[in-house]
């Protein structure tokens, strides 16, 4: 990631009178919530604190896919200050009245800016140089300075849209406070006491019905004093809507200059004029059992109340990446109204059995227990989750990572549905005008990274914004690919906004070893692959992902050269954020051919030729990809018996960058493995073991990629150190993964998502065609149960361990053929069977390879 550019409702029909809590309260939602904690045993599902969020970083967040709330759990001593910079970014307020309460706002498509076109359109004039400094003259410096005369725009920022507050007042003081996000409704809920009354406030983010509810109570009746406002930096006005609505209204910036780039000096660039930024609404309706609502001076005022019921909805005048956002004020808060009209026909009750029924059905799908039940009162889940983060290193507690697992999994369901944006560097989650690097899509590994665990973890459904985002990107690929290199197909780059920016951002100031990396498409295309290997959906395969795949595919046919060594090469190439010795003893950045390059090609010119025997199509188009693909750059091995990063074995400047790319073909791609491939193995061994010698691995998206790099090589116990490593220094106490930034760190979903994905990874894989089960199991782990992973070839998952031994596997293909399974180290599968016993034959890599019938059961024992 580059340094210069990261990025009235109807109250609740019930007899159930008005001082019980909602902890006691009966009917669906409360049945609900036991039924979900039945159904995941010996799992803590729950992230809980004694005290409210002293950040904005430290707060539990919610999201829909769309919408997003960071919760505090507290109220705020200043409103949100989203004019923080990136170095300010874990600061944000410091709520300290646990009696109040601040959310902080995100809508998906409220970004600044609007559809430019970003390319240099002088810069194909400069390929030519491009390539002889590199190739004739050997002259890398030269490189590096022609490839700044070829960038075009940056990208532009997500935005805030601003914080809802609501401030009880009390005339005690309050004890026993508890916060926490319950991962089995995705519901954050906080408690206290003041004298002998109990109040509570839960909040979620409804998918179903489009809004964020938050829910206030009091145990006796009377008891609820409070006023609601918001604020926001972006905010244009706050109003009040008859005596129980309030409206928020804003405007995006027209343009966001972040931190090194031209026209930082004024960062933040405003317009009034319709189309240059766009225009948003948030609008909140009160609705109470008791007292009274009264509206003051742009707040609401509520006394005397036992509930207090909060609906929101938030819309934006985006239409498309490609339209202008010009929808006016009045549009857009008449949108907001509808949508809030509409949910508001629904009861609470059926607000929260929507909800929690929508989500389920993704949640469910997978559990996970490592090592014994964790329901004694002395056990590490009793503890404060802060707490048990902070002992982590003192007493390791496998049954912590069980629950970052799942977390993970939430945010990914939170942050990315069908029909919204992909999730972002920050998720949905951000409270800044400028964030760090834009909180945009960085597509050098951490775009691709957030949805590493999306097909492995049973959350297919949630590919789809990827899915979607990759198609726009090929529109606006494919302007990039002609207007800067002049050639066919579509190419993206490093960062990519809502207006799908593909162009080679930095303004010539960008370092070119992220601002002019040109490989983004090829890498966008193997998740469209994957999503093929994994659902077998023949009809995806032809109608979208082959006809992407086949665009990039062009591109990087004509993208290309000759070595001069009967080699065909790229150049200008980068690896990712890197840079080498050059024979002067200086630091460079442009070479050709650098072995990500050749990776991403190779695995892209591969699923192409698959998927055209597969459709039966474009048989000569396959045949050309063949014959560029068999004259790669091969990998080779380096001085230190590593992988060599580079086509010259050239001296790293930096042997502990976070960066990995020359990785790649070990994962997330798939060509590098212990038993197909032993001797580069061996080599992509030395280069990790090199990286973390050298400091590497120090951001949590960085750690991420090193467990699932372990989980490839079959190491268990140095996967499970990387583990350990992550929780104890790239671990919030909201168990969001961080990201140094100079005294403090900084919130980057992208490990959370990644070690999710390394997690799964460790327990089972599917990369070679066969269902490897406990491929990776630490010592640490010495007893466990995981159901419901997806492998490739749509086959649901579940494997039982004890005293380090797996002890029985459930199998459910969703399509009748032939599978392949293979045993943990040192055991072998004894039966298959279903009901009657399968045959199984024993093949020479050590697997078994059985026919399985769709849509049934099997039962694996081992011995």
């Amino acid at each position: 990631m580059g340094r210069f550019t990261r990025r009235g409702f109807v109250a609740a029909a019930s007899t159930v009178a008005g001082n019980l809590l909602l902890s006691k309260r009966s009917g669906q939602a409360q049945a609900l919530s036991n039924s979900k904690k039945a159904s995941h045993p010996g799992s803590d599902l729950k992230l809980w604190y004694t005290s409210p969020a002293s950040q904005w970083v430290d707060a539990l967040p919610i999201g829909n896919g769309r919408l997003g709330a960071m919760v505090f759990g507290g109220g705020a001593t200043k409103p949100v200050d989203a004019k923080d910079s990136a170095a300010d970014h874990a600061a944000g307020p410091v709520p300290t009245d646990p009696a109040k309460e601040t959310l902080v706002l995100n809508e998906d498509t409220l970004w600044s800016g609007l559809p430019v076109d970003g390319n240099n359109l002088d810069a194909k004039q400069y390929l030519t140089a491009v390539r002889q400094a590199v190739l004739d003259q050997k002259d890398y410096h030269l490189a590096d300075q022609i490839c700044h005369k070829m960038q075009g725009l940056f990208a532009e920022a997500y935005q805030p849209i601003g914080s809802l507050h609501v401030d009880c007042t009390h005339s005690g003081a309050v004890t026993g406070y508890r916060r926490e996000l319950d991962l089995a409704s995705a519901t954050v809920t906080t408690r206290y006491k003041v004298d002998d009354v109990e109040y509570e406030r839960s909040a979620f983010a409804s998918a179903p019905d489009r809004a964020i509810v938050l829910r206030i109570s009091a145990s006796k009746p009377g008891q609820l004093h409070a006023t609601i406002w918001a604020a926001g930096a972006l905010v244009k006005s706050v109003q009040t809507i008859g005596s129980n609505r309030l409206l928020l209204t804003g405007k995006a910036a027209k343009h966001i200059a972040g931190a090194g780039h031209p026209g930082s000096e004024i960062p933040v660039v405003h317009s009034d004029v319709p189309g240059e930024g766009m225009y948003y609404a948030a609008i909140t309706e009160v609705k109470t059992e008791g007292g009274q609502i009264a509206a003051h001076e742009g707040k609401l005022l509520i006394q005397g109340a036992t509930t207090c019921t909060l609906l929101l909805t938030v819309t934006t005048g985006y239409r498309s990446f490609d339209q202008k956002p010009d929808m006016s004020q009045d549009e857009v808060s008449q949108r907001a109204s509808r949508q809030l009209d509409a949910a508001a026909t629904r009861t609470y009750s059926d607000l929260v059995r929507r909800h929690v029924e929508d989500y389920r059905r993704f949640f469910d799908r997978v559990t996970l227990s490592l090592g014994p039940d964790k329901t004694d009162s002395n056990t590490a889940a009793s503890q404060p989750t802060d707490e048990r983060l902070k002992n982590f290193a003192a007493a390791p507690d496998p049954s912590l990572l069980a629950l970052y697992f799942q977390y993970g999994r939430y945010l990914l369901i939170s942050s990315s549905r069908p029909g919204t944006q992909p999730a972002n560097l920050q998720g949905i989650w951000n409270y800044q005008v400028q964030p760090p690097w834009s909180c945009n899509w960085t597509s050098n590994i951490n775009i691709q990274m957030n949805y590493w665990p999306a097909e492995s973890c049973n959350l297919t459904e949630c590919t789809e914004p990827l899915l979607a985002f990759i198609a726009d990107l090929s529109h606006t690929g494919a302007r990039a690919a002609r207007e800067t290199y002049g050639l066919p197909g579509w190419v993206s780059h490093h960062n990519i906004d809502l207006w799908r920016a593909a162009n080679p951002v930095g303004t010539g100031v960008g370092s070119p070893t992220w601002a002019n990396w040109s490989m983004s498409g090829p890498w966008l295309c193997g998740h469209l692959y994957e999503h093929y290997r994994f659902t077998r959906d023949r009809e995806f395969l032809r109608t979208r992902a082959y006809p992407l795949m086949k665009g990039s595919a062009e591109f990087c046919l004509a993208w290309l050269i000759e070595d001069g060594n009967g080699h065909l090469t790229t150049c200008p190439s980068e690896s990712t954020e890197n840079d080498f010795m050059a024979p002067d003893g200086k630091p460079a950045m442009t070479s050709a051919g650098c072995t990500m390059d050749m990776a991403l090609i190779r695995e892209l010119f591969t699923n192409c030729i698959l998927s055209a025997k597969e459709l039966g199509v474009d048989e000569v188009f396959a045949a050309k990809l063949d014959a560029a693909r068999s004259r790669l750059i091969p990998y080779q091995v380096g001085k230190f018996g590593q992988l060599q990063e580079w086509a010259i074995d050239f001296e790293e400047s930096t042997p502990g960058q976070r960066h990995m790319s020359h990785m790649y073909p070990l994962y997330p791609g798939s060509e590098i493995t212990p038993r197909g491939t032993p001797q580069l193995a061996k080599a992509a061994r030395v280069s990790l073991e090199r990286r973390l010698a050298n400091g590497g691995a120090y951001t949590g998206w960085s750690r991420a990629w090193a467990i699932a790099f372990w989980s490839r090589l079959g190491d268990g116990d140095k996967a499970w150190e990387s583990l350990s490593m992550l929780m104890q220094h790239s671990t919030n106490v909201n168990l969001f993964d961080t990201h140094p930034a100079g005294k403090t760190s900084i919130f980057q979903i992208d490990g959370n998502f990644g070690a999710t994905a390394a997690i799964a990874e460790m327990l089972m894989q599917s990369h070679t065609g066969v269902i490897d089960l406990l491929p990776a199991l630490p010592v640490a782990w010495p007893a466990g149960e995981v159901k419901g992973l997806k492998a490739r070839g749509a086959v649901e998952v579940g494997l039982r361990w004890e005293q380090g031994k797996a002890v029985s596997a459930m199998i459910r293909p969703d399509f009748s053929g032939e599978y392949q399974l293979r045993a943990p180290e040192g055991q072998k599968i004894e039966s298959i069977s279903n009901g009657s016993s399968v045959p199984q034959r024993t093949l020479s890599d050590g697997s078994v390879a059985c026919r399985l019938t769709a849509k049934r059961t099997y039962r694996v024992s081992f011995a």
